[in-house]
């Protein structure tokens, strides 16, 4: 080979891989997540991360984008619902890091009290496979219902085995929950969601589920071939161990979400 060609060839490539580590960490997120998530970006900057945030304002976009290539990871969603859109997709995206556990709650406007609850009361929870199952197995520790032993995350009002106040379930679309609050007698909430509607106080829940299933903690994840992204690996860790992004995830969520990665 000419060696002035391969002396050009040679910096063209080095050219290539300084402008590949210029790239932005790009980082697809949804808004119940967005606000740490800027803070977190701010401070990587402030490292010498540039990382770019991409808010979705659906939940099949984030994981699609990523499978595309078109973001680097993702944070949005649990292990269950993950395993579910791979499997309708297709896909083979898997967690990479756990971020946090958000809360889910039991909310009423009329009552103060699961037990004030009448005989056949309206209680609405998500209608996605995975929410769902998670709706009912906070009612099932409410004492609302009994659900077949081992079903978990699986659930479906087909594995409801007892129903003592025949209460009625309206199955509705997980960010529409909050509009439901004012119709039915207990709602499936997502304390997120509700300040980001501004409707009703989100530590009013009647029960909440906490760290009761640890499948919900929400996962940054990516596509195989990016695991060892040294980009990704020093964004996850800002988030998990920033001082001024924990600050954040208290002024946003306050003591309704716990760390998923052990404090």
């Amino acid at each position: 080979m000419n060696k002035k060609y391969a002396l050009v060839l040679a910096l063209g490539l080095l050219g290539s891989l300084a402008h590949a580590a210029d790239k932005p960490l790009k980082v697809g997120t949804t808004a119940a997540f967005a606000i740490p998530l800027e803070t977190a970006v701010a401070e990587a900057g402030k490292q010498g991360l540039n990382v770019e945030l991409v808010e979705f304002t659906d939940w099949i976009a984030p994981n699609t984008t990523l499978a595309a290539g078109d973001i680097d990871v993702n944070y949005f969603q649990h292990i269950p619902f993950l395993e579910n859109a791979n499997a309708a997709a297709g896909s083979d995206l898997v967690p990479f890091k756990p971020g946090i556990i958000n809360n889910i709650g039991l909310y009423a406007k009329k009552y103060k009290s699961l037990d004030e609850l009448p005989v056949g009361a309206t209680v609405a929870i998500a209608n996605d496979p995975i929410n769902s199952g998670r709706g009912l197995q906070l009612l099932a520790k409410a004492g609302l219902i009994t659900l077949k032993p081992g079903v978990g995350y699986k659930a479906t009002e087909d594995d409801i085995i007892a129903n003592p106040k025949k209460i009625k379930i309206l199955q509705v679309e997980a960010v529409q929950l909050v509009r439901a609050y004012d119709d039915a007698d207990l709602v499936q909430g997502y304390p997120a969601y509700i300040r980001l509607a501004k409707t009703f106080d989100a530590g009013s829940a009647l029960l909440f589920d906490g760290l009761d299933h640890p499948e919900y903690v929400i996962q940054f994840v990516i596509k195989p071939d990016n695991k060892d992204d040294p980009r990704i690996a020093k964004f996850v860790d800002i988030y998990q161990h920033s001082p001024v992004v924990k600050a954040s995830l208290d002024k946003t969520y306050g003591t309704l979400y716990q760390p998923g990665w052990g404090g």
